[in-house]
């Protein structure tokens, strides 16, 4: 069975980062997942005023009978906060990055956490960024092994949300981390980003079944609910399954029901008709 999580970024954000758990948990959910640990979102951006407390957050999953899948090491853009694997001048500041996410992850109770690629480089020719990216991954794939860790890297769409990010490809994210080869680094697959980039989900899913260690989805267009949209969650559920992947599916969308609430448990309902969740 695929365990539902739900990104608490984009949900009850007018709340602390315990108080959003307690509020998904009581809509069925069994596990959550955030971004940076050093910055809570408020809606809008980034506050780094309110970092996170590792042990807060995992008393409150706890209280809630939930656990926390995975955090986020880098915003996907310029390396400004925590560096970029595609930018070798931040390698240094990427890889002290991951040793911090790892760090709080592992207290706050979970061994995994998401990776991006960063933005396009001027002047690089893509094999050269893509050489870049394998080995500032390889060297956080290694730091990752001895703490027992998993790094995801994910692919982003390029025409709609992030504009300039060098990785919008599952197949070239798959291909960098086979060419890595290491256990502690993946694949996320991220069925919204991928939709708007290649479509045919269920056949690239599929391609990369060998390497892919989460899900990322939300409603197409738009990036909100599931339910109502260009997709067949419930089929691309299924396909999952069939891949034999037991993992976290992520819900990571912004509610366009004012009511998070409502639109949580809707979400869980519809996702619910695939018969291969929980």
């Amino acid at each position: 069975m695929l365990t539902l999580d739900v990104c608490v970024e984009p949900l009850f954000t007018k709340e602390s980062t315990e108080e959003r758990i307690a509020r998904i948990g009581a809509c069925g959910y069994k596990s959550v997942e955030l971004w940076l640990h050093d910055a809570t979102f408020d809606g809008s951006d980034f506050d780094f005023g309110a970092p996170r407390d590792a042990k807060a957050i995992r008393q409150a999953c706890e209280a809630a009978g939930m656990t926390l899948n995975n955090l986020v090491v880098n915003p996907p853009d310029d390396g400004t906060i925590g560096g970029a694997p595609v930018m070798a001048a931040t390698r240094a500041k990427y890889l002290e990055r991951v040793e911090a996410t790892i760090a709080f992850a592992k207290a706050a109770g979970c061994s995994k956490a998401i990776t991006c690629a960063g933005d396009e480089q001027p002047g690089m020719s893509r094999p050269a960024m893509r050489a870049a990216v394998e080995e500032a991954l390889g060297a956080a794939a290694e730091i990752a092994a001895r703490n027992d860790f998993t790094l995801l890297l994910e692919p982003l769409n390029t025409r709609v949300d992030h504009i300039g990010y060098s990785l919008n490809s599952s197949e070239e994210a798959a291909y960098i981390v086979r060419s890595v080869g290491s256990p502690n680094l993946r694949l996320l697959y991220d069925v919204y980003h991928m939709q708007v980039m290649e479509g045919d989900v269920v056949a690239h899913l599929g391609a990369a079944r060998d390497v892919i260690g989460h899900y990322h989805s939300a409603g197409v267009p738009g990036r909100a609910e599931h339910v109502n949209c260009e997709l067949n969650y419930p089929f691309i559920l299924k396909a999952v399954a069939e891949t034999g992947y037991a993992g976290s599916f992520g819900l990571e969308y912004f509610p366009a029901d004012k009511d998070h609430a409502a639109s949580l448990k809707a979400v869980r309902d519809y996702l619910m008709q695939s018969g291969v969740c929980e």
